[in-house]
């Protein structure tokens, strides 16, 4: 199999969805399920981060007039729907579905044009990047789909293709265990400080003043990289036996 990673740049006010990443660093889009037909596009999308950010996508992705996969910068009146499948209070879970008209594309669909039935697409998109991972059979060639690309989208957005290889040579995703710079920062900040041992040698809201954001702020950081780094602790020690608990 063959990776194609290349990445959309909006510029500001050119995306709605990018702009409100953009104003929420911590806030990112995933793809949990991505499918295309030659009519009809389908996808779950899995997002994170503040609450306020999620009732904006929400709304955003949900009004009519904007369809997150068209690269026209145009109403092209497709037949689009977005339903929240899911919601707590820093996660969203969306699933969108619209239909190809003449005047309304995508990289799903050019990609289907271009290299037939069996793709495997993976997106990520936080602030104004927009990165996409395509894995498609061996015998792919890509550079009139990179053609094909740059020729839907106009100046306001930029596109950088990033890889091109065999699937098996990509570095392994670690999205789901990496942290933001914001997030790093605050952890290495409450270790460096003792918000980690036991007694805590200082609080949150002195922690939260050293580093001149609100405590909510600092919280939020904290408990997104704290989950993030326990779920990547369990995923490397999967296969550890499970302690028995102790007869009472």
């Amino acid at each position: 199999m063959r990776e194609l990673v290349f990445a959309l740049e909006y510029t500001p006010g050119t995306n709605a969805v990018a702009d409100i990443l953009a104003d929420n660093p911590e806030t990112k889009i995933r793809s949990l399920s991505c499918h295309v037909s030659p009519d009809t596009l389908w996808r779950v999308d899995y997002v994170t981060g503040r609450e306020s950010a999620l009732d904006d996508i929400a709304e955003t992705v949900a009004d009519a007039e904007y369809y997150t996969d068209c690269l026209a910068r145009r109403d092209c009146e497709a037949d689009w729907e977005t339903q929240v499948l899911d919601r707590t209070d820093d996660a969203l879970v969306l699933y969108s579905y619209w239909s190809r008209t003449p005047s309304c594309t995508s990289i799903p669909h050019l990609a289907l044009d271009h290299f037939g039935d069996g793709l495997i697409f993976k997106t990520t998109w936080v602030g104004r990047r927009y990165e996409w991972r395509i894995i498609a059979p061996d015998n792919t060639t890509y550079h009139a789909f990179r053609n094909a690309i740059e020729s839907e989208i106009d100046d306001t957005t930029g596109v950088t293709f990033v890889r091109v290889g065999d699937a098996d040579d990509a570095a392994p995703d670690d999205s789901s265990s990496s942290l933001t710079a914001e997030q790093d920062a605050a952890v290495r900040a409450a270790v460096e400080h003792g918000y980690y041992k036991t007694p805590r040698e200082i609080e949150t809201y002195e922690l939260a003043e050293k580093l001149d954001i609100p405590g909510s702020t600092l919280s939020y950081r904290l408990r997104r990289a704290e989950a993030q780094l326990a779920e990547a602790y369990v995923s490397d020690h999967s296969s550890s036996p499970h302690l028995s608990s102790p007869d009472a």
